[in-house]
């Protein structure tokens, strides 16, 4: 939790609060239903939560931003960015429903009005969002592809709408027939080990009405 405070230093007592719940949640949902490596789980807050939260290193989302997350898994990075930008929509999609029932349960054990799941393939979704997150569960080519279509059509940020896509290593290769994709160094943000190689990687999507 620490490790939070360090790199958010305005958060409210409720952010807090809800922050610090999030490890036992996990450890206890995790032992029911195994979304999370043991590993991660006893380090969540440096391996998910920070990671999930470069992405407001970014970007600060505006209130009233409807933020669709792809392949959420446990919850990430949705969970953490919904603590964050309470006053913002996320809709949380996966297509394994035991993963999205840590998740709801997560959700309901925090008290977050602002979270909503999907059990779907994100193809399926018929909606619009200001931003599309999710880490590194595709190929670019491949995500770009199955989010076809769900970019809000008004923007209301300095960054473009569009995807906000969490990767390691190294995307030149992946990423090269993107010529307006921004890539922005996660160590920049935060200097431990961890997030040598990891990016955030922002890819404009136009809207298609």
């Amino acid at each position: 939790m620490n490790l939070i405070l360090k790199y958010f230093t305005n958060l409210t007592d409720d952010q807090i609060l809800k922050f610090t719940q999030l490890e036992a949640l996990y450890q206890d949902w995790n032992l029911k239903i195994n979304v999370v490596s043991r590993k991660d789980i006893d380090e969540l807050y440096l391996r998910h939560v920070l990671h999930s939260l470069a992405i407001a290193k970014v970007i600060e989302f505006k209130d009233g931003s409807k933020i669709l997350d792809v392949g959420t898994g446990g919850g990430f990075p949705g969970i953490p960015l919904a603590i964050l930008f309470p006053n913002c929509s996320f809709h949380l999609v996966d297509s394994i429903a035991k993963k999205l029932k840590v998740v709801d349960e997560v959700v309901a054990g925090l008290g977050l009005t602002n979270v909503k799941t999907t059990h779907s393939r994100v193809e399926e979704i018929n909606d619009t969002y200001d931003f599309i997150v999710s880490r590194a569960v595709a190929i670019m080519p491949t995500f770009v592809h199955w989010v076809k279509g769900k970019i809000a059509k008004n923007q209301n940020h300095d960054l473009k709408n569009g995807i906000l896509y969490l990767k390691g290593g190294d995307l030149s290769e992946e990423l090269q027939e993107y010529k307006t994709a921004t890539t922005y160094n996660i160590s920049d943000f935060y200097s431990e080990d961890f997030y040598e190689t990891k990016k955030v990687v922002h890819l404009p999507l136009k809207y298609k009405g």
